[in-house]
């Protein structure tokens, strides 16, 4: 039992069980985006498509390919929304957050008496001592 309790007590099990929860919230408020806002807009551009009703029928089987249809671009129009509204801004964000890479150093720490010297000096100009290269 100690062990199950130390393996879910981990912290990437925790974490993973957090990313769930916050992934779940997440798509509720995707979806309730896409929903409420993005297909009443589209509707009112460019008329309420829906595909459900297409259907045809072998054998008496009815293959519902318009409910595929439906879910094809309900798919597109969310990845359009999390792209646009999500990936764009947060990509911006990170890319004015990032830092700049510290240039090369021009200095280096004296093998002897560690004092600063130039990178390419073949001696230390304080205790001249032969540096390495």
């Amino acid at each position: 039992m100690r062990g199950f309790r130390t393996f879910l007590l981990r912290g990437n099990v925790v974490d993973l069980a957090i990313a769930v929860v916050i992934g779940v919230a997440f798509t509720a408020v995707v979806t309730a985006f896409v929903k409420d806002l993005v297909t009443p807009l589209i509707a009112a551009v460019g008329g309420k498509p829906d595909f459900a009703s297409l259907y045809f029928t072998i054998n008496n089987s009815k293959f519902l390919y318009g409910d595929f249809i439906n879910a094809i671009v309900s798919f597109v129009i969310i990845a359009a929304v999390i792209y646009f509204f999500v990936v764009v801004p947060y990509s911006a964000m990170l890319a004015r957050s990032k830092k700049e890479p510290s240039p090369d150093p021009t200095t280096k720490k004296c093998t002897e008496c560690l004092s600063e010297i130039p990178k390419d000096a073949r001696r230390c100009a304080f205790c001249t001592s032969p540096q390495p290269l």
